[in-house]
């Protein structure tokens, strides 16, 4: 599986583990207490494959972006939490933030750059 594909999944995963945290009624609830618990925990191997390859930086800002971004609609459809303009306005910078750090890393495959002694 591609590092992509890892952090994918790990998105995914902690998405539906924060989704299992709030209606474990802090871990009161047993069934959502522990599909929580497992869920982040498949979610943090997957992060952890997809740092084998990815820089940290980008994969811990797409994972958080994209979470934020994700949780955030769960929230306002399957929660009844609030919206707002602001708010969506918000989300789209860190969306936006997600793309640019995602084509900036498009050139080598790993974001990288390597510093030659002539560029010094």
């Amino acid at each position: 599986m591609s590092a992509w594909t890892y952090l994918g999944l790990g998105i995914v995963f902690e998405v539906i583990g924060t989704s299992f945290l709030k209606v474990s009624n802090g871990f009161s609830e047993s069934v959502p207490s522990t599909l929580c618990v497992m869920f982040f925990v498949a979610a943090l191997y997957m992060l952890s494959q997809s740092v084998r390859t990815l820089e940290i930086g980008v994969v811990y800002a797409i994972w958080s972006g994209v979470g934020i971004a994700l949780i955030s609609i769960i929230g306002v459809f399957f929660f009844n939490e609030s919206v707002s303009l602001t708010k969506m306005g918000c989300i789209a910078l860190i969306i936006i933030g997600v793309v640019g750090l995602q084509m900036a890393t498009e050139g080598d495959g790993t974001g990288a750059k390597t510093i030659k002694s002539e560029d010094q």
